[in-house]
């Protein structure tokens, strides 16, 4: 268009900045499984930031995660889960479901690809030793078969706390997370071994601990099935 400014550069522009926003609201909050960086910027410093008291922990009512439009189901904080629930923010009152639904997105998104891309690093922070071992002979035997694998998480669907519990200072808590995925394995001569092309729909259910007491804030994965 002449003579005026380029309407497909205002609306890239707009676009740009919606996402900006977006990834400061999600980034830019504490979600759980984030490891606090130290001072002098290098690295993480294990003394993490001091939770601040609360007399009365309560459970916020459910909300949409920020990192995605799935469907978010927090119990009621009256039911037997709930309950367990409050009893962890009384521990750690930093504690909060939805933002930890929205950090626990996150970690199944990341644990995901780098199962498939055989990042063993990546896991081995994120798990907890039996869950890592298991992981980490797949790997193991997927490279020895010259295999490859394929993982990519389309769309969350729908993120929801199943189970808590709390011994002494050790925290469980259990999601079911229903995504649209693509999972793929090919065989050393490019024939597919498993799985398919297509988006299919899975539900997974995995199972996060933390010792509320441990200055690390990161919760492991050390159970996982599927549905």
């Amino acid at each position: 268009m002449s003579g005026g400014f380029p309407v497909d550069l205002i609306l890239f522009a707009m676009i740009a900045a919606f996402l900006v926003l977006r990834l400061r609201s999600v980034l830019g909050r504490r979600t759980g499984f984030e490891r606090p960086r130290r001072e002098d910027g290098a690295g993480y410093d294990p003394r993490g930031p001091r939770p601040v008291e609360s007399d009365q922990p309560t459970l916020p009512p459910a909300s949409v995660s920020p990192a995605s439009q799935a469907r978010v189901s927090v119990p009621d904080p009256r039911s037997p889960v709930g309950q367990a629930l409050m009893r962890i923010r009384g521990v750690d009152p930093s504690f909060e479901p939805n933002g930890f639904l929205a950090g626990a997105e996150g970690a199944f998104r990341m644990i995901v690809d780098a199962f498939a891309r055989g990042d063993r690093q990546t896991l081995r922070a994120l798990l907890s030793d039996d869950t890592y071992a298991g992981f980490e002979g797949e790997i193991t035997r997927r490279e020895g078969e010259g295999e490859t694998q394929r993982s990519e998480v389309r769309a969350m669907q729908e993120m929801a706390i199943e189970a808590a519990d709390l011994r002494g200072t050790v925290a469980d808590v259990t999601v079911r997370f229903v995504s649209d995925q693509v999972n793929l394995t090919t065989a050393r001569d490019g024939s597919i071994a498993a799985g398919a092309e297509a988006v299919t729909e899975l539900t997974d259910v995995w199972t996060f601990q933390r010792d509320l007491r441990n200055p690390d804030p990161t919760w492991r994965l050390v159970a996982t099935r599927s549905v």
